[in-house]
């Protein structure tokens, strides 16, 4: 990197710690904008640090990206810089992979324990004063699909190993000797019928938009629970609800939907065995500065010229496994 440089960061309101960025202002001209101020603060940058979470500006504002080379997602998910601009440029994109995979794994046992114990239905009774004894499901010995083999996907599936759940994999390949799946699948209907349950963690990309559709919901078991904790978008919404309104599945835990946020008089907020949860499943005690720590740590790479972690495939729109 050479002198002068100019790091943006983009930013929704909560900028990041100082003292976290001290190495990079040490070395960098940092600029901290939000949505409305990104274009006058790309001009002239080398670097963006995208840390609003939730932002659609970037593509509004690249017109003005005149010396960027390199941009920062400090999510996982980098759908919302993935267009066509971006993609055709030298730009290398890196996202904040590994942050949270844990987090995320541990609220997918949450929410099937939650499924299997009845909590939900337990809470609902402490509240009325009534004592019901009731009988609770078994989790381990069932069966759950991962949709989605990357990071993410890996640690949910070594968490739900350990408490003796049986797990298989959907990804872009078939593989038979993978080390945290045992079995991965490229044939996601094939394999919707043998689960109890579905966690969807894929990357949002034009192959798995909607792929989670009527069709989808009809191949599940009419027991079998679906958790999406990677996009809204990869479900088709009107078939959800109607997949639960008629018994296609028995119920889902949503920690994204689509639209996002879920308007207030959505049919998904009343409907029985629904789980809902506003986006915050990797959103554990000290992330922030987890990926504040994750972008100097490759900004260290940066600067010494050495290759940066998670560079993103910009034709498949992740970070290859």
């Amino acid at each position: 990197m050479e002198s002068g440089s100019i790091v943006t960061v983009l930013h929704d309101g909560h900028v990041p710690d100082s003292g976290l960025m001290a190495r990079v202002s040490a070395q960098a001209t940092v600029r901290y904008t939000d949505a409305d101020g990104l274009a006058a603060a790309l001009r002239g940058a080398d670097v963006l640090f995208v840390y609003d979470f939730l932002t659609t500006a970037v593509p509004g504002a690249w017109h003005a990206a005149d010396r960027l080379r390199w941009l920062h997602v400090g999510a996982t998910g980098v759908d919302a810089v993935m267009f066509p601009e971006l993609r055709a440029s030298d730009v290398v994109v890196t996202n904040t992979r590994g942050v949270f995979d844990v987090p995320i794994a541990e609220y997918v046992l949450a929410q099937i324990l939650a499924f299997a114990k009845d909590v939900p239905g337990s809470l609902r009774l402490q509240q009325d004063h009534t004592w019901r004894h009731r009988e609770s499901e078994r989790v381990a010995g069932t069966t759950v699909l991962i949709v989605g083999t990357g990071s993410i996907g890996r640690a949910i599936a070594r968490l739900l190993r350990a408490v003796g759940m049986r797990v298989k994999g959907i990804g872009r390949r078939t593989r038979g000797d993978d080390t945290d799946f045992g079995t991965v699948s490229a044939d996601l209907y094939a394999e919707l019928p043998w689960a109890d349950y579905v966690v969807a963690v894929p990357p949002l990309t034009e192959q798995t938009r909607n792929m989670f559709d009527a069709a989808a919901f009809g191949a599940m078991k009419p027991h079998a629970r679906f958790v999406n904790v990677g996009r809204g978008e990869l479900v088709v919404t009107d078939d959800l609800v109607a997949a639960v309104r008629n018994g296609s599945i028995a119920g889902a835990a949503l920690d994204v939907v689509d639209p996002e946020p879920l308007p207030e008089h959505h049919p998904l907020w009343d409907l029985p065995n629904v789980h809902i949860t506003p986006h915050n499943s990797g959103d554990v005690i000290g992330w922030r500065n987890e990926v504040v720590a994750a972008f100097t740590e490759n900004f260290d790479n940066w600067t010494a010229g050495r290759p940066l972690d998670n560079v993103v495939d910009k034709t498949l729109g992740y970070v290859p496994g």
